[in-house]
């Protein structure tokens, strides 16, 4: 297995799926990494702090995916939610549940930094992850940290996020007086400064697209992309990396070659990324949908799509994922292709993840059996939405013919009981769940949860799913 991309092209992926979760165009994260390197820059920095700027406000979101369910729960849509809440535009009953957020800015702030240190970013980058809704005078969160113990780089990358993206939505006088109002408070005030005087020329640069640089260094696993865009829905978790495993498996009892073969199992690992745009609302709503969430989801591949066609090194996958959801009778989406226009490996990407959505459990429904799942995707095929040929590798590749779907769990990380356990919270079950299922204690439940955290090093469940995915705990 091959999943490995450059570092830039992983960062890149990150910043889109967190642009998308916050409710901003795509290229907010990229034209805030260009302002906060030019405050950098102004203000006498070197290049590693340049650097560090850069690499924090990409993956600035990368932790919202992880606490997207909190945000639904508290603003009723975690996506138009934050999207108001990073304009300044939240009426009243929003600002007041913001006062909740502080264990939300937890799980992202852990889940942040967990990703510098995958990534092997360096210790500034991590902190400045770690800490980055900390303020100047200690009212920022989880920690209330203060001034000076807050990282230079929250700062920065702050600043030129709030310049961003209030400019956009009031104007730049807007923006300059709001900004300038939170002059140590929220920021040190002699930044603020800097940044006002340069602010509109650096606007104005910002419509200048920016270079192309080559990609080089080191190579990271792609399977981090999909792990952050499965933490968006708690029932998803380690959903594509099941795709990419099933997919590979197929595609070999198909017969393709193995160039081929990658390529499909990387589209599979980040077809979701355009799914971070849809509102979890309309995700757990169980029976149709009205047809202006349908046309939300129609537009996930859409997304997929529009983000890495503007990844070099995942433009080609990106190419492949957004036919995920293609049917042969044209029924599918976003395009409607049918027929001809749907290659073996659009078939056979299609199928993987039709087989694997009726096998999983749902919030409104129990997952199907085997028996059902084969019978529901042949009746399918029959009707003309599925290719037979590729409905059978797939059912054939889940029941072994190949690698298995799922990889054994466990390293001799964690006991045997703690991976049940931790499988059962990583989709969303409670303390309570998991007790009623295994037939113990919810205090005994408790007390394997704590040491699970403690063996990974965590401190919240999204964190340890993140991370026992990664180390193939489970």
């Amino acid at each position: 297995m091959n999943d490995a991309v450059a570092l830039e092209d992983v960062m890149l992926a990150l910043a889109m799926v967190g642009d998308l979760s916050m409710g901003q165009p795509i290229d907010q994260s990229r034209r805030t990494a260009r302002l906060a390197q030019w405050l950098v820059q102004a203000g006498g920095g070197d290049q590693a702090q340049i650097d560090a700027a850069r690499q924090v406000a990409l993956l600035r979101w990368s932790g919202c995916t992880a606490n997207a369910d909190g945000f639904m729960r508290l603003l009723g849509d975690d996506v138009g939610g934050r999207r108001a809440m990073l304009a300044q535009t939240l009426d009243a009953a929003g600002q007041r549940a913001m006062l909740r957020t502080t264990p939300l800015a937890q799980v992202h702030c852990e889940i942040a930094g967990d990703i510098a240190r995958t990534l092997a970013l360096g210790v500034e980058v991590e902190r400045g992850l770690r800490h980055i809704f900390e303020c100047f005078d200690g009212s920022g969160r989880p920690l209330g940290l203060r001034h000076p113990d807050v990282p230079p780089v929250v700062y920065q990358v702050v600043l030129a996020g709030d310049l961003e993206i209030l400019s956009r939505a009031h104007g730049l006088d807007a923006a300059l007086e709001w900004i300038g109002a939170q002059g140590d408070c929220r920021y040190p005030a002699a930044l603020v400064d800097l940044l006002c005087r340069h602010a509109a020329d650096w606007l104005q640069a910002l419509r200048t697209p920016e270079g192309v640089q080559p990609v080089e260094g080191a190579e990271v696993p792609l399977t981090l992309v999909g792990d952050v865009i499965d933490l968006k829905l708690p029932w998803l978790a380690g959903y594509s990396r099941q795709a990419a495993s099933l997919v590979r498996d197929a595609a070999r009892l198909w017969g393709l070659p193995e160039a081929r073969i990658e390529l499909l199992a990387k589209a599979a690992l980040i077809h979701g990324l355009g799914r971070a745009a849809v509102p979890n609302r309309i995700w757990s709503t169980p029976g149709p949908l009205l047809d202006g969430d349908l046309e939300a989801v129609r537009l996930v591949p859409y997304w997929t799509h529009r983000a890495c066609s503007q990844i070099g090194g995942l433009n080609e996958a990106g190419q492949l994922a957004a036919h995920a959801y293609e049917r042969l009778d044209g029924s599918g989406y976003f395009r409607s292709l049918s027929g001809d226009a749907l290659q073996a490996e659009h078939r056979l990407l299609s199928a993987a993840l039709a087989w694997l959505a009726l096998r999983g459990e749902r919030p409104w429904r129990a997952a199907f059996s085997d028996e059902q799942a084969a019978r529901v995707l042949l009746d399918e095929a029959e009707q003309g939405r599925f290719d037979p040929r590729a409905c059978q590798a797939v059912i054939s590749a889940a029941h072994g013919e190949q690698a298995p779907l799922v990889s054994k769990p466990g390293n001799g990380l964690l006991s045997e009981r703690e991976t049940q356990i931790l499988q059962r919270i990583s989709s969303g079950a409670s303390n309570k769940e998991v007790a009623r299922d295994l037939g113990i204690s919810p205090s005994t439940v408790r007390t394997h949860v704590e040491s699970v955290f403690r063996k990974l090093q965590c401190s919240t469940r999204a964190a340890a799913t993140l991370k026992a995915l990664t180390l193939g705990v489970i």
